[in-house]
């Protein structure tokens, strides 16, 4: 199944996806109807250039959501909030669940709406899924800050292409859910919406702002693909310590340029996202997978268990055994 639009001045996301698949519309939001699956998605005006459309149900089948670039260059800033839970019973199936983690990864996206962009829902999969569409001006406005460098310079004031990738935060997270969930009218629904959009921009910018302020450098959809074929390798293997030389020629960059640009993009550099990763699918097998302390430290690639374990606990803040316990 899939959906193709293109954001321009008056765009309805809404009722353009109720169009293309004959769902009526009522006040801003829609029904999925049960031969699709079950759930909703709702538009809220939040103020003028500054919308919030909220996605949340299980679909029968894989859907494939494309924006597709305007022909007219706009001042729209996108920002896409992607939460994935996994499907009932699959903690009981090891492998499953570590599967569903490296595919489906929640995350946060910021990109100028110029860029076009695949968001792929696995079928039998609770999506939990926000976009906010706001005007650079009145983002600016909202966040009020005054010396801006690194990230919030390019998306506040330059005119090049961007694209940032942050991580789905927990208190993130919990918003999203929450005003996903929320499905009844009252006289303050707009107020409760409104106030959790910029909760959301609140959250995803404190963290942005503690990036490096690095000088940026333009992207195109390109770059974007070859970045994320570079995720995707380091990922598969998080046993094995990510080869540089071997990714960028996959990759068909020059390792200069995909350091640079892997770091502009997600936060960090490969080697400390290869880690961090690495320790977030080992509390992952802990908590969720059922593996032992020694099956997750074996299978990321730890030969010294005593090491696995103070690596952990410095990224936790709590021993696996212990992470276990209370997991």
């Amino acid at each position: 199944m899939t959906f193709e639009f293109t954001v321009q001045a008056g765009f309805n996301f809404v009722k353009s996806f109720g169009n293309h698949f004959n769902i009526p519309v009522f006040k801003n939001e829609l029904k999925i109807p049960p031969h699709m699956g079950e759930g909703h998605i709702k538009a809220i005006d939040v103020a003028p250039g500054f919308k919030f459309v909220l996605h949340h149900y299980t679909l029968k089948e894989e859907f494939h959501l494309k924006r597709k670039s305007p022909a007219e260059v706009s001042d729209l800033i996108s920002i896409v909030f992607n939460s994935n839970e996994l499907p009932a019973g699959s903690a009981i199936d090891r492998e499953t669940a570590v599967e569903f983690l490296k595919k489906n990864g929640s995350s946060i996206q910021i990109a100028s709406t110029a860029i076009s962009t695949e968001t792929i829902f696995p079928a039998n999969v609770e999506v939990y899924f926000g976009v906010i569409g706001i005007k650079r001006q009145l983002l600016s406005d909202i966040l009020r800050v005054d010396q801006v460098n690194g990230p919030l310079e390019t998306i506040l004031n330059s005119d090049n292409l961007f694209f940032y990738h942050e991580k789905m935060y927990p208190d993130v997270a919990r918003v999203l859910k929450l005003v996903s969930e929320i499905n009844e009218q009252n006289k303050l629904s707009e107020l409760f919406y409104s106030n959790k959009a910029h909760e959301m921009i609140y959250l995803l910018f404190d963290k942005l702002l503690e990036r490096d302020s690095d000088k940026q450098s333009p992207v195109n959809k390109a770059d974007i693909d070859k970045l994320y074929l570079i995720r995707t390798a380091v990922l598969a293997d998080l046993g094995q310590p990510p080869h540089l030389s071997e990714l960028a020629a996959n990759a068909g960059l020059s390792e200069t340029k995909m350091k640079h640009l892997f770091k502009q993009t997600f936060g960090d550099t490969i080697y400390n996202f290869y880690q961090n990763e690495r320790m977030q699918e080992a509390g992952f097998l802990l908590k969720h997978a059922g593996y032992s302390v020694s099956e997750a430290g074996y299978r990321l690639g730890f030969s010294n268990l005593s090491h696995f374990s103070r690596l952990f606990e410095k990224h936790f803040g709590t021993p696996p055994k212990k992470y276990t316990l209370v997991g």
